[in-house]
């Protein structure tokens, strides 16, 4: 059963995002290698209630829950976590039928 990746971020200094930018380059291969399908990865967000209002949001298609715990769990997706800790909040959650 599928497993869907849900992630916003919150990026403070939208100027200097390098390490952020860095960060979004590195990882996409890394989940596409754990058979992740990107179905949203967008800045173009419409708030419509309530106090979220992220800067960006990441929908991921995992084939299961454990391919997207595998996938942020490997020793590729640590050596660059840090690229997303240092430089955006993040909150983030992995869901299943």
């Amino acid at each position: 059963m599928p497993a869907y990746f849900i992630v916003s971020v919150d990026i403070p200094d939208p100027v200097n995002r390098i390490p952020y930018d860095n960060y979004i380059a590195k990882v996409r291969p890394i989940v596409e290698r754990w058979s992740g399908e990107y179905l949203v990865r967008s800045e173009n967000i419409h708030h419509i209630a309530g106090e979220w209002r992220p800067d960006r949001v990441i929908v991921i298609r995992f084939p299961d829950m454990r391919a997207s715990q595998n996938c942020f769990a490997s020793p590729e997706y640590k050596e660059i976590e840090n690229l997303r800790i240092c430089s955006v909040k993040a909150s983030a959650v992995i869901v299943a039928d």
